[in-house]
């Protein structure tokens, strides 16, 4: 599998106009946090399945980037950077917007696909902002006039 991005874009309509990279870990670790409660009340290890990854930290990423490392068989690694891209609205007017990018490297499994996609929803769901999926498609999780 050829490297994949999705993209979370944080629109004027969205919660936030801009994101730390440490926000984003924070908001991987409520997701964390919150399967490992489902699992507890149904009794079942959940959090294994529903979050089978670490958070590493590489030092020539900080502020920018860390990813999600995994010892499981059917996952590999999901990168996760914050970035801002200068884009352009209906009167031509500039502004910066910043993103979040998920980036599945190519030996990413179609496992590691599926939990992107999955953090990708939670993620753009809690900043109500739009979702690039990998398969271009774009979903909108914020007020649309």
């Amino acid at each position: 599998m050829m490297a994949q991005n999705a993209y979370i874009k944080l629109v004027p309509s969205s919660a936030k106009q801009t994101i730390t990279i440490e926000e984003v870990k924070d908001l991987i670790y409520y997701y964390k946090n919150i399967t490992e409660k489902t699992g507890d009340q149904t009794n079942w290890p959940y959090e294994n399945a529903a979050f089978p990854y670490v958070v590493k930290d590489p030092e020539e990423g900080k502020d920018k980037w860390f990813y999600l490392k995994s010892d499981h068989e059917r996952y590999y690694a999901i990168l996760i950077g914050v970035d801002k891209e200068i884009v352009q609205n209906e009167e031509g007017e500039e502004r910066e917007q910043v993103y979040i990018q998920f980036t599945l490297p190519e030996q990413s499994t179609f496992g590691d696909k599926g939990k992107a996609n999955e953090f990708c929803k939670f993620i753009a769901k809690k900043l109500k902002a739009e979702l690039h999926l990998f398969n271009e498609r774009v979903m909108y999780f914020y007020p649309r006039k």
